[in-house]
């Protein structure tokens, strides 16, 4: 089992940047596959981005692609997810999941673990 903790969410100007972390306890992060999801008031929980155990294989929602990028550090049993170019329609609140699939999977039901969510709030 794991538990994840978000962070790095916060209000920032169109065009800005964030930095969203989310930290993983126990031993075998290295294990786990890991995505980011958002959800913004009254839509569906979106996917975002997901990387595989060893950090090779990634993949992200077109809206973001060339603005977000995903990273991991498994000596830190942290997942990172950069948020450049930022857009009003990017407000959500941000979730970071965990399964053990070998590939990174884009479909929210198929993630075992979830943090609590860290709120990004574009301005324009």
């Amino acid at each position: 089992q794991v538990q994840l903790v978000e962070s790095g969410g916060g209000l920032v100007q169109a065009g800005g940047s964030l930095r969203l972390s989310c930290a993983a306890s126990g031993r075998t992060f290295s294990s786990y596959a890991m995505g980011w999801f958002r959800q913004a008031p009254g839509k569906e929980r979106e996917f975002v981005a997901a990387i595989s155990r060893g950090g090779i294989v990634i993949d992200y929602v077109d809206s973001v692609k060339g603005r977000f990028t995903i990273s991991r550090d498994n000596a830190k049993n942290t997942v990172y997810l950069q948020m450049s170019s930022l857009k009003p329609e990017d407000t959500a609140v941000y979730y970071c999941a965990a399964n053990r699939l070998i590939t990174p999977a884009t479909t929210a039901q198929l993630y075992d673990y979830w943090g609590q969510g860290t709120q990004v709030t574009v301005s324009s």
